[in-house]
């Protein structure tokens, strides 16, 4: 199926776009207007745009039913700063509760059960119960649109950061692994992020992988080996030199595997692969 987006009606139009552009971290963002009334309510649109400056965008949508602005937007052109606080699973169920639509001046935090604190350099209070929360002066909103739907890129210069100890580790550093967060997905659904749904992958930073092209055709053409198993050995810099190839050829469950056929040396490379042998598992095959 191809769509142009100006056939489709903005209500499917937002369902494919929140559907497959996830999963959205969540930037549940508290505000004041002028005469000093806190809003809080989170937004999916949202992710870090620079480290230094350090700058956050969200973006609050307009309504579809009448193209008005939510209070957020009026809140940050009236006042503009505002905290961004992320959500963890722990708070997932009170966060999605502040997203009904409550009147003007109905404060989100009493309704979704958040303890407000006080922040240092911003007027709008944190959210006491996230895990990290970003004090932040806007710097710029930018308007997309005028209509039901249009999006408002919100730039947000952190000027405070503000951590759990517990999540941190002996380093200082914050772990992946302790925050438990959550993200959006499309229609009603999240996703969890849990040490056994985390995985790693060797970044090229400081090395030159030496690409899939480079791979001998046997391995580039293998019906066993996957594109990822592919994108693991080929960001290797080298293929391995000749001694490692001999080494890996005398274990005893390569020969096994040869004596077998190529199918079954691709499967055990693809073992290797997930064990992390990936120079064995490379040599195995080259």
């Amino acid at each position: 199926m191809t769509l142009d987006p100006n056939d489709i009606s903005s209500g499917d139009l937002y369902g494919y776009l929140s559907t497959a552009v996830a999963p959205r971290p969540i930037a549940f963002a508290a505000t004041v207007d002028g005469d000093g009334r806190v809003n809080l309510s989170p937004f999916s649109y949202f992710n870090v745009f620079s480290t230094r400056p350090p700058v956050l965008v969200f973006s609050p949508i307009r309504r579809g039913r009448d193209g008005s602005a939510k209070d957020t937007l009026n809140n940050v052109q009236q006042v503009p700063e505002v905290t961004i606080n992320i959500v963890n699973y722990a708070m997932v169920e009170q966060m999605s509760l502040t997203s009904t639509e409550y009147a003007t001046g109905i404060n989100e935090f009493v309704k979704g059960g958040f303890t407000e604190v006080a922040s240092e350099a911003v007027r709008p209070p944190r959210v006491g119960e996230a895990p990290v929360s970003f004090e932040c002066r806007v710097t710029k909103v930018i308007a997309l649109g005028e209509g039901g739907g249009a999006g408002n890129l919100v730039l947000c210069e952190v000027v405070r950061i503000h951590i759990q100890d517990e999540l941190l580790d002996e380093d200082q550093k914050l772990v992946t692994r302790k925050l438990d967060l959550v993200a959006r997905l499309g229609g009603n659904d999240y996703c969890r992020i849990t040490p056994d749904t985390l995985f790693e992958i060797p970044k090229p930073l400081r090395t030159c992988g030496l690409g899939v092209d480079q791979l001998p055709a046997h391995i580039r053409n293998s019906t066993v080996l996957t594109g990822n198993n592919l994108g693991r050995l080929a960001n290797q810099e080298q293929l391995p030199d000749a001694e490692t190839v001999e080494r890996v050829r005398g274990l005893a469950d390569v020969q096994r595997a040869r004596q077998r056929g190529t199918l079954h040396l691709h499967e055990l490379a693809q073992q290797y692969l997930a064990e992390g042998r990936v120079v064995e598992a490379l040599a195995m095959l080259v």
